[in-house]
């Protein structure tokens, strides 16, 4: 559920980590991630992301996010359809 927080942050907030996903722009999104969580805490950063930025994303984006935020000790993946 989210904190009270999260729900009141507006939308223009985190467009822009979703901008920075949709270019597959990996540093980008670590600066936006840590930008959010310093101002306004890690636990609002995991809600934000966890119930409004991961359900808006398309399977592709979430694919990518995942293998990229894994990859230093993936050593590979297999993609299963």
């Amino acid at each position: 559920m989210l904190t009270e927080t999260a729900t009141l942050m507006p939308l223009s907030t985190f467009i822009p980590v979703l901008t920075a996903i949709s270019d597959r722009d990996w540093v980008r999104f670590k600066e936006l991630e840590v930008s959010i969580a310093n101002a306004h805490g890690v636990e609002t950063w995991a809600d934000v992301f966890n119930w409004r930025i991961m359900p808006a994303l398309e399977p592709e984006a979430k694919r990518w996010l995942l293998v990229t935020k894994c990859s230093q000790g993936i050593k590979s993946v297999k993609i299963l359809d």
